[in-house]
């Protein structure tokens, strides 16, 4: 967080013309945002929404609605069902995207007494499949699905089932998937579903918000973005970010 603070301190120095920034943490961004709008410099969030802050607009996911989407698929779908329980494992605990996705998911679960627990993963590769495959070892009995919280630990599902022992499909699993580790996850069997945050529309409806804000015009408007995927349209999806 104190990097991100400087980062956006170092952009209203340098005089920018607009700020395009993601949200660390609820409440991280208040002070310097308020700021650089001080200083007459239009920010753009993208990626991780926070209301606390005063953003001209925002660009991405309700992460609310992700999560419960995440879990109203398992629940429609009688993958997961009254009394059960399900992991979910985070990259970084705390953070605003996985705090705000189990909001959403608990206004799913919490109704039918489905019980979860977020675990830390950290931002590792090697260290998220070891992590997983220790705690998905000792819990193994009882984890009747899975919703990954983050892009590293979905596109991790895969590693994690073979190192462990589980066939593909054996344990639901859903979360992001904006990897083609994911996508491949998802077309192999291992993911049931995976969430598409249009990554590459995102960060370009940003700047060019920001840009129009900078011309004069503020934006009266958010854009949302997203959409769940399934095995059959994954490839689409596999298929955008192996473009070059």
């Amino acid at each position: 967080m104190p990097s991100h603070q400087e980062a956006v301190r170092a952009a209203i120095a340098a005089k920018a013309d607009g700020i395009v920034t993601s949200s660390p943490d609820p409440g991280s961004l208040v002070k310097v945002v308020q700021e650089a709008r001080d200083a007459g410099i239009p920010v753009v969030n993208i990626n991780t929404p926070d209301p606390t802050v005063n953003f001209n607009a925002y660009v991405g996911m309700d992460l609310q609605k992700a999560g419960a989407a995440w879990a109203q698929y398992l629940v429609d779908k009688k993958l997961v069902k009254e009394g059960d329980f399900v992991w979910m494992p985070v990259e970084v605990p705390g953070a605003t995207y996985g705090v705000q996705e189990e909001e959403g998911i608990a206004t799913v679960f919490k109704p039918l007494n489905i019980t979860w627990e977020v675990t830390d993963t950290t931002l590792d590769q090697g260290e998220i499949i070891n992590r997983m495959s220790d705690y998905l070892t000792a819990n193994r009995a009882k984890i009747k699905a899975i919703i990954g919280l983050g892009d590293l630990v979905t596109g991790s599902v895969a590693r994690v089932f073979n190192q462990v022992g589980v066939k593909a499909g054996e344990i639901p699993a859903v979360g992001w998937g904006n990897s083609q580790d994911t996508t491949q996850e998802v077309m192999d069997g291992f993911v049931n579903a995976a969430m598409w945050q249009d990554p590459q529309a995102t960060s370009y409806i940003g700047l060019s918000m920001a840009a129009m804000a900078a011309a004069g015009i503020p934006p009266g408007f958010d854009v949302y973005v997203g959409t769940l995927y399934e095995k059959d349209t994954a490839q689409l999806y596999h298929d955008i970010m192996g473009a070059k």
